[in-house]
């Protein structure tokens, strides 16, 4: 199967965002439609449902309908919720699910929110059918002194969307996607809507014990994607395959890739992301949009 991988819009040309009431606020997504079997794709935190822009059309060609969401705090979501837990993010992804009438789906989450898609497979197993974990954070990581020090002068001041986007630009190491700085920019420009910087403050101080509970008792099928130069972690390779044995997973370590392998080496990550959601029960469903009539 050719993987196809094209530069996109922010938002799918195809598609305009929609919005689902949950309890405590809105869901914002995007859907590009079809019958295909469903990819929810959850971005992490302080980031936007853009961040999956270059796996879409390959995952579009496959035969599957992609669904982007905003997580709570960012992007078109509602900025103010009394609970920005990796569990709560879980809970919007079943009721997107739900409200889609999509039956199960594979979903694919960055960083904090792979802990969502574990507790969605947790909470509803019958309704997910796999988890891709891109740069998952799923239990809380030992953080030196001194970075719990930068963090704090970086969110002190009026510099503060400045030092989240200078950070967030950092954890492309090898290669910037050719629209790096329109992401950039798109990202600030949310961080400076009202709640949401408040919002990234609050997520970030979660902890993620209660996430790392349930690793051990997961039973979905899983894949683990790894960047080795992700700097969230002292050995990403080792994280990895921590992760995937607790898991019992397959991984894809991608060398030189940072905290967003499937964004910063696209082309890498689609095949061996592909063929695992194939093995799925899910995959099995699906028709390539070259066969479909």
């Amino acid at each position: 199967m050719s993987t196809k991988l094209t530069s996109t819009p922010l938002v799918s040309a195809t598609s305009e965002t929609r919005f689902l009431a949950v309890d405590g606020g809105q869901l914002a997504y995007d859907d590009t439609g079809g019958n295909g079997p469903l990819i929810l794709a959850i971005p992490g935190m302080g980031d936007l449902r853009s961040e999956y822009r270059l796996l879409r059309p390959a995952l579009r060609e496959a035969g599957y309908r992609v669904v982007t969401m905003d997580v709570r705090g960012f992007g078109e979501t509602s900025a103010r919720w009394a609970d920005y837990s990796a569990h709560a993010v879980g809970r919007d992804a079943l009721a997107l699910i739900d409200h889609l009438k999509a039956g199960s789906a594979v979903i694919l989450g960055n960083s904090f929110a792979a802990g969502s898609a574990l507790w969605a497979a947790h909470d509803a197993p019958a309704r997910v059918s796999g988890v891709v974990l891109l740069g998952p954070i799923v239990h809380d990581l030992k953080v030196p002194w001194f970075a719990m020090l930068a963090l704090k002068l970086g969110f002190a001041g009026p510099w503060r969307v400045w030092f989240w986007t200078t950070y967030w630009n950092s954890l492309f190491p090898t290669h910037k996607p050719a629209d790096q700085d329109r992401v950039k920019a798109a990202i600030a420009e949310n961080l400076r809507e009202p709640g949401r910087m408040a919002a990234l403050r609050a997520m970030i101080g979660l902890s993620k014990a209660d996430t790392a509970a349930i690793v051990p008792l997961s039973r979905v099928a899983a894949l683990v994607v790894m960047g080795t130069r992700d700097p969230d972690f002292p050995d990403a390779a080792a994280e990895a395959r921590w992760l995937a044995s607790e898991l019992q997973a397959e991984s894809l370590i991608i060398d030189g890739a940072g905290h967003y392998p499937h964004t910063e080496m696209p082309e890498r990550v689609a095949p061996r992301l592909l063929s695992f959601i194939a093995q799925t029960p899910l995959g099995s469903t699906a028709v390539p949009a070259s066969m479909s009539v």
